[in-house]
């Protein structure tokens, strides 16, 4: 027996055969890896997808044999190449809108809606449709009917189902755009308007009460038209037959229900001469619908500006509040402070009596332009005792001024600067008492302040009006 020349060479040649041998596998060892990697990472669409397009191809192929049948029989293709090339037409056509309406349906689709086959899901059943001309044609009624549903009829509806049903998996509260279920769901929703169904959140008791109370309504505003006739006695039966199936007379809810809905069907006639406003003659719509309050324009104004500020030009506003409610004000305008954040700005300490300013020093001579001042007075003395401005650029913000006292130096008692809310308009009545105490004589400032405990500034105008009285 001959032996092949490869096989001779293999035996001569043992260890390059073994090479090519181990090389061979390795290289199809990795073309497999890579193609199941390959089909592991595709994105398949659920199971009842691929049911469905399984079914489909399966009924595809029962249509398919009708149309061999049919290409030979009716059509004259007696050439076997020619039957097999022409044969498969509408199936193919079938197949290839079936897939063509599935990426048209996915490409349209949102979270809202489903998305739309168009023009080749209506192909799909147009082409259904002239499917199932051969099948009669071929095997007759009974046959034919056969032929016609398990065959054109089955796949186009689950072709259908295959390109319709991962959008719907995938979205379930999606709805189809299509125009036949649009179509379907205003019917749907129309037919359950008319039998009283579109109120959702209602038991049967409470349709059932709803109806006979539409009834009892209907019947009452009859029987006012037309109290006679010898319908009347029948048309009173029925009334209270109404009324009495709507719980109206146990349950207050329902009673004035009715009562509203009669009302309004008696007194329907006194809409044409109901006294309207022209919407023409209206005032403009404002370009803000709702004003501005203080209270939000100053709080807006308070946000834009660093918290120990505000703390302070609202503890400036409310001289005789405690801590909290220092917080609580500022919290009213919008900056959210804590108390204890209040107390270590004013250096209230851990006391719940309300705390009083120490002496405001004067402004430097040099501040930015726009710099509002606010002074805070420290007790420990730093490297160089003076006034410091918080910054030297230009600035909207408030500054915020520090005047240093030494730990040694105590403050006196008639430092303790006026309430901003305490002057009051008109000449102040110290004056006259000053004039009254001190005479002819001109007094001093710091004698006026120990006297009546007030600041520099009310001070100092007491004593410009004693002394050119004098």
């Amino acid at each position: 027996m001959p032996t092949h020349p490869f096989i001779t060479w293999a035996v001569d040649h043992p260890w390059p055969t073994a090479s090519i041998t181990a090389a061979a596998v390795a290289i199809l060892g990795g073309t497999l890896w890579g193609i199941a990697r390959m089909v592991r990472s595709w994105t398949w669409p659920p199971l009842p997808v691929l049911v469905a397009g399984a079914g489909a191809l399966v009924c595809t192929a029962y249509s398919g044999d009708t149309s061999w049948r049919f290409a030979g029989e009716r059509l004259g293709m007696v050439d076997s190449t020619e039957r097999a090339l022409m044969f498969g037409a509408g199936e193919l056509a079938l197949l290839a809108c079936a897939v063509m309406a599935r990426a048209n349906k996915a490409a349209t689709a949102t979270k809202a809606a489903a998305g739309s086959a168009g023009v080749p899901g209506i192909l799909v059943w147009v082409i259904t449709s002239v499917q199932v001309i051969p099948c009669y044609a071929t095997s007759g009624i009974v046959g034919g009917t056969v032929r016609a549903v398990i065959g054109p009829v089955l796949a186009g509806l689950l072709w259908h189902l295959a390109m319709g049903l991962e959008i719907r998996v995938a979205r379930p509260g999606a709805l189809s755009t299509g125009l036949p279920a649009i179509i379907g769901r205003e019917l749907r929703e129309r037919l359950l308007s008319y039998l009283g169904l579109a109120t959702r959140d209602r038991t049967a008791e409470q349709i059932t009460r709803d109806r006979a109370t539409a009834r009892a309504v209907r019947l009452a505003a009859v029987l006012e038209l037309r109290p006679g006739g010898w319908l009347s006695g029948y048309r009173r039966r029925r009334l209270a037959a109404a009324v009495a199936r709507s719980g109206a007379g146990t349950n207050g809810e329902q009673r004035h229900r009715l009562l509203q809905l009669l009302a309004a069907r008696r007194t329907s006639g006194q809409l044409a001469t109901v006294p309207l406003a022209s919407p023409w003659a209206g005032t403009p719509v404002p370009e803000m619908p709702y004003p501005r309050t203080p209270l939000g324009v100053a709080g807006a104004q308070l946000r834009t500006m660093d918290p120990l500020a505000v703390v302070h030009l609202v503890r400036a506003a409310h001289p005789e509040g405690t801590p909290a409610e220092v917080a609580a004000l500022c919290t009213e305008y919008g900056v959210t402070v804590s108390e204890t954040q209040v107390r270590v700005a004013l250096r209230a300490g851990n006391s719940v009596a309300p705390v009083l300013d120490r002496h405001v020093p004067d402004p430097p001579e040099v501040v930015p332009a726009g710099a509002q001042l606010l002074p805070v007075r420290c007790r420990t003395a730093p490297r160089h005792p003076a006034l410091a401005v918080a910054a030297s650029q230009d600035r909207t913000r408030p500054v915020v001024t520090v005047e240093y006292v030494p730990d040694d130096e105590e403050p006196e008692p008639d430092d303790v600067p006026d309430p901003p809310d305490t002057e009051v308009a008109g000449p102040d009545p110290l004056i006259a008492q000053a004039r009254a105490e001190y005479g002819a004589g001109t007094p001093g400032v710091r004698a006026l302040k120990a006297r009546y405990g007030i600041g520099q500034a009310r001070a100092q105008r007491i004593r410009d009006a004693v002394g050119d009285r004098n």
